[in-house]
């Protein structure tokens, strides 16, 4: 029998993975805390590596190519879900662990105090609509000092403006032709927000497939090096890294180029046509797929020590503190307290290597 009913995208499925993965990777509803305490009031941030492997599985699983963005989508969900993690207000930190993945603090906040029936139904609308234009959308381009950006990872407010910006890129093959172009990108952009907004942390996360270091070591020596400089510059990134992921060929997705810029970003108050809600996923079915997803191992140990992930978040969430008086990320303070760290010291970003 024909029906009008269409497919799921692979990014509409993959956000259902994807959320299924990050609910339940709480415990009691709550976050568990990146802080590991190490002894004479110094603390050390802990990535949550096995759900970064799951997450990277699922682009595997639904043989997502680069050019549905799904790839390079699991290191935003990964990233904004350690944000969280760290203490961070979900709706600060975009994109949210829900549709709309963008949307607004105060908007959500606003929607929070409507009259009950009036809430249910304008939460009915921003959660099923695609995007709606100005308010909600699938990603976000920032105004940096000459053009517009659009930004992966963002932490932001109307009332604060921009205070964390991270932008992530991934490749799987053919490293040293693409690389160039990636790492020159890269050093514009970074120049370009960070003109603009010179208090935000702005930082940088490059995920590699780990085969590069046999087939091209040379390749990845430079990357490292330069990628390494690239947070070392007064007017570059805070921070950057590298996260070097290892999976079998015979589950490597058909379409391994690097995904191509799409020319000049789009403004937010313009059509977002990639802002899709989720799949309609039930539990168990999630549940089943993510249990027999594609191995994937985060190779930690020969991941440069300043280029290591755990380093790069911990130096993120310290400038946003340290650029904030300490009545503000409030729940994100507490989180370096529990862990013993000292109320003075949590605000200093960590020194250089």
């Amino acid at each position: 029998m024909p029906t009008d009913a269409k497919a799921p995208t692979a990014k509409a499925e993959a956000w259902a993975l994807f959320d299924h993965i990050v609910e339940e990777a709480k415990r009691d509803d709550t976050h568990t805390s990146p802080w590991i305490a190490e002894g004479e009031g110094k603390v050390r941030y802990v990535p949550d590596y096995r759900v970064l492997e799951q997450l990277l599985g699922v682009p595997l699983h639904l043989r997502a190519g680069t050019q549905s963005g799904v790839p390079a989508l699991a290191l935003d969900v990964w990233l904004s879900y350690e944000l969280r993690r760290a203490g961070f207000d979900e709706d600060q930190v975009w994109p949210r662990p829900k549709h709309p993945r963008i949307l607004p603090s105060s908007v959500a906040k606003l929607i929070k105090t409507l009259p009950k029936e009036l809430r249910e139904g304008v939460t009915k609308r921003v959660n099923s609509a695609g995007a709606i234009p100005g308010v909600t959308m699938a990603s976000a381009s920032i105004l940096g000092k000459n053009y517009f950006k659009q930004v992966d990872v963002i932490m932001t407010g109307w009332d604060t403006g921009p205070e964390l910006l991270i932008s992530t890129k991934r490749m799987d093959s053919s490293y040293g032709k693409n690389a160039p172009n990636r790492i020159e990108e890269s050093y514009g952009d970074a120049k370009n927000l960070r003109l603009r907004h010179p208090l935000a942390a702005l930082g940088f996360a490059f995920a590699l497939r780990s085969d590069i270091l046999h087939k091209e070591p040379r390749a990845a020596n430079w990357l490292f090096d330069l990628l390494a400089k690239l947070g070392q510059e007064d007017d570059a990134y805070h921070a950057t890294c590298v996260i070097l992921m290892k999976y079998d060929d015979a589950v490597a997705p058909p379409d391994t180029r690097p995904e191509e810029p799409s020319g000049m970003p789009a403004l937010n108050d313009e059509a977002d046509l990639d802002a899709v809600p989720a799949a309609s996923m039930a539990n168990d079915t999630a549940e089943a797929i993510v249990a027999g997803l594609p191995k994937v191992t985060v190779l930690t140990d020969q991941t440069p020590p300043n280029l290591c992930p755990g380093r790069f978040l911990e130096a993120m969430v310290r400038r946003v503190l340290a650029a904030t008086p300490v009545n503000v990320h409030e729940a994100a303070r507490e989180r370096l307290r529990e862990a013993g760290q000292p109320a003075a010291a949590h605000e200093m970003p960590p020194e250089a290597p």
